[in-house]
Formats: C-alpha cells, sequence, structure tokens
C-alpha cells in the first residue's frame, strides 16, 4: 500500500517507519528544514512544502495513495490536508493534540476517517505500566468510550459466576474472554469466571468505575479514584 504522511516530527516519523518496516510505500511532506534533513537521512522520500496545499500533496502522490496520515500538530493544517485527500479517495487519519474536547472530537470525527490523539495512546501505555496488574486500557475508541482488560481476582463479586449470569452496567459490554492459562477469545456463556481469567470490556469511562468493582475487586472509593469519576454514580451490578 502507499501513504502518504504530514509531518516528520516524532509521531509522524515513527508511523512513517512502522509502515515501511512493513513493506508499505511511505512519501513524508515537511517544511521544517532540521525536520526534512532528519527524514532525508533516513531515507525517507521527502516533500518540502505545506501540506494543507493541493499541489504539495499531488507531488508526493496524494492521486496514487490508499490513505493520508495528517499528523502535524497544527489542527487546521491536518483538517485541510484531509478534506483534500478525501476528494482522491483516500482514507484520512487526522491527529488531534490539545483540542480533546467532546465538542472538537465530534467537530471533526465525522469529517475523516478516524481522530487520533498520539499523547492521549502515549498516557494510556505509561498508565499500564505504572498500574501493573489486573487492569490494562486497550485503546480510547471515542471520547467517553474505553476498551480495558481487567483481571478477575479473588476478591471480585463476580468470582464463581459464569458469564451468562455476569450483568455489567448498561454502558458496558464484554468483547472478549480468556482463561488464566489460555488466549482470549469469544466469549463462552457458559464459562465460570475465576482467579486470574481475563475479560477485555468496551465501556463508558461513567461506568468504569463500577466495572472494577465488579470484574477486579476494588472499593467504591478506589475504583473512583482510579478512573477519576464519582464514586456515587453507578448504578449497574451483578444477579
Amino acid at each position: 500500500m502507499r501513504f502518504v504522511i504530514i509531518g516528520a516530527g516524532r509521531v509522524g516519523l515513527r508511523t512513517a517507519r512502522v509502515l515501511r518496516e512493513e513493506g508499505h510505500e511511505v512519501s513524508v511532506i515537511e517544511r521544517d528544514e532540521a525536520m526534512i534533513r532528519r527524514a532525508r537521512n533516513q531515507e525517507f522520500t521527502v516533500v518540502e512544502g505545506d501540506g494543507s496545499r493541493e499541489d504539495v500533496l499531488e507531488e508526493a502522490g496524494i492521486a496514487d495513495a490508499d490513505a493520508l496520515g495528517a499528523l502535524t500538530g497544527d489542527l487546521n493544517v491536518n483538517f485541510t490536508a484531509c478534506m483534500i485527500a478525501n476528494h482522491y479517495g483516500c482514507r484520512t487519519i487526522m491527529r488531534i493534540d490539545e483540542a480533546y474536547r467532546e465538542g472538537i472530537y465530534r467537530k471533526y470525527a465525522h469529517e475523516v476517517d478516524e481522530v487520533i490523539y498520539p499523547e492521549r495512546l502515549g498516557a494510556i501505555g505509561a498508565k499500564n505500566a505504572l498500574l501493573g496488574g489486573t487492569i490494562r486500557a486497550i485503546a480510547d475508541i471515542a471520547p467517553h468510550l474505553q476498551v480495558v482488560e481487567l483481571t478477575i481476582t479473588t476478591e471480585a463479586p463476580v468470582n464463581g459466576y459464569t458469564i451468562s449470569e455476569l450483568q455489567l452496567p448498561a454502558n458496558a459490554t464484554v468483547l472478549a474472554f480468556g482463561k488464566h492459562d489460555q488466549d482470549l477469545g469469544l466469549p463462552d456463556e457458559d464459562l465460570s469466571l475465576e482467579d486470574g481469567d481475563r475479560l477485555v470490556v468496551l465501556a463508558d469511562y461513567g461506568v468504569l468505575s463500577e466495572v472494577r468493582q465488579l470484574l477486579v475487586g476494588e472499593s467504591e472509593a478506589q475504583a473512583a479514584a482510579n478512573t477519576g469519576s464519582d464514586a456515587t454514580s453507578g448504578t449497574g451490578g451483578v444477579n
């Protein structure tokens, strides 16, 4: 596949390297001289210029590209580039930074194929490393949705239940399940939840605290503190 990456900064160049290592064709657009030199030193094809200009995108091969990654720190450049690339039939990925607020996300999300926030993804990785143990954030799906992997503990209220007996809050659902010594797979309703088993759950941030209490056995105060939610806001449970 062929990709055009706008921005040879930390995010853009790292993305370009990964794509190239996987055998894809990558061209990079950059206007900063130091970043251009760095990208060319790594043997990337670099087009010098403003990635929000159609002539620059054409020079980079947008007409033949499968996807465009607008990965600069400038939201206006990224959005404009994606709108141009859309006319060429490209898949469009737009980076946002400090504007990671629900209103901004919703404003642009329907205009491009995917919105990414690298700083948030980096923070998820750092948080996982710091917390360790029984909870691992996998991805943010939207401003209020997160996929998490949780490990059942002996303290979990649902320990001993079958998956069919598990009742998560309304805004949470099980995506995958794995016994402690097996790979993750589709959940089997007849399997029991035991110490060390893992569940992958898609949940709204507002109910993550409840999910943690049910599956990990955290206290209400601990779960609320760890998710940054209100400890009194939950409504879910198990039967």
